[in-house]
């Protein structure tokens, strides 16, 4: 995966100062490592999954992509007010402020085996968040699946021993 991780741009002080955001443009931009990306993890997620939960918002470009490939129901873990149905909330921290998540309440059915998607794995928050609300509907987070992980950060550590598939670590 040395070669995806070529294409990710830092960009130093974004979204504030003292954070180096990991850029995945010049990956998404590249349609054979954006294809690699999808691949692999439908490769790694082949029948460990029944429907994928997407993170806002890009979760939702590798989410769709791998719903479409794996041929499983996405649903979208938006932020707050972005949903028009009746949905499930949680409050959570995050590296740099607070937030609201919110998941369509009909999204999952009871016993369903969710994969949650994002970009990047950070310290946890949000991934530990969707979770929360997948389990509100009565599915179970059975894995994650990230582009990035930041490990200096060890987000992983807040997703208990559910299993994890990132594919370049920082």
């Amino acid at each position: 995966m040395e070669s995806l991780k070529q294409l990710v741009r830092d960009v130093p002080n974004f979204p504030k100062q003292g954070i180096m955001f990991k850029d995945i443009s010049p990956l998404l931009g590249n349609p054979d490592a954006f294809r690699t990306v999808i691949h692999s993890f439908a490769k790694y997620w082949q029948g460990k999954i029944d429907a994928i939960a997407a993170l806002d918002a890009r979760g939702f470009i590798f989410g769709g992509a791998l719903a479409v490939e794996m041929s499983v129901p996405l649903a979208l873990v938006r932020k707050k007010g972005k949903l028009p149905s009746k949905s499930v909330s949680i409050s959570y921290s995050l590296e740099y402020g607070e937030n609201v998540l919110e998941l369509h309440e009909d999204a999952f059915s009871p016993g369903m085996r969710v994969l949650i998607v994002d970009d990047l794995l950070a310290t946890g928050g949000t991934a530990a968040a969707a979770q929360a609300l997948v389990q509100q509907t009565g599915a179970s987070v059975v894995g994650y699946a990230f582009v990035i992980e930041l490990m200096f950060l060890d987000g992983r550590s807040r997703l208990g021993d559910i299993e994890v598939n990132s594919l370049i670590m920082y």
